[in-house]
């Protein structure tokens, strides 16, 4: 049960917007600029940033739902997805997604955890100026959006069929205000 009173049945982030719209229309406008917008980095890239941030903060409900819409972007390559859950290291990533990867747990733990030596690295495999940022932002606010969903103790469904369903709107309607 959520520490305030919102809307019954409304999992995650969507019933925080729904409670306090006035707020929520800004982060939901965020989402969508760091996760659809124009970047050098794909949808799914920029998803799976969001997924593996989340993961590493415990969030069930933003890791279950973001890893649901890298699934959907990835299409054949879904398996990347799980991959980067289970261990980035390991996973079957280019070089250039994985050093940024460990730059966004870095962010996750701490901002100034990000060394030169870390952007360097993903220099080296191709990252420019507008991959790194992305990346830095996405992490720091995805670290944001987890604290805000966990602290207020919102739904988190447990079926993961829900989380498909989110996926897949969140693929194709992008990040926007839910009306009930």
């Amino acid at each position: 049960m959520a520490h305030i009173k919102v809307p019954e049945g409304v999992p995650g982030i969507r019933s925080l917007v729904m409670f306090r719209p006035e707020t929520g229309k800004h982060l939901y406008e965020l989402a969508q600029v760091l996760l659809r917008n124009e970047s050098p980095l794909t949808a799914a890239e920029r998803e799976l940033i969001a997924t593996h941030v989340s993961n590493r903060n415990e969030c069930k409900f933003c890791a279950s739902s973001h890893a649901a819409a890298a699934r959907e972007l990835f299409g054949a390559q879904k398996e990347l997805v799980d991959e980067v859950i289970d261990d980035v290291s390991t996973a079957s990533l280019t070089p250039k997604l994985k050093a940024l990867l460990v730059i966004a747990g870095k962010v996750q733990q701490s901002g100034s955890a990000v060394t030169p030596e870390d952007v360097a690295e993903a220099r080296k495999h191709g990252a420019v100026d507008r991959d790194i940022h992305d990346t830095v932002l996405i992490a720091a606010t995805f670290s944001m959006f987890n604290r805000y969903v966990d602290g207020l103790a919102t739904l988190t469904p447990t079926d993961p069929k829900t989380y498909e369903e989110m996926g897949k709107r969140m693929t194709t309607l992008g990040y926007v205000i839910p009306n009930s």
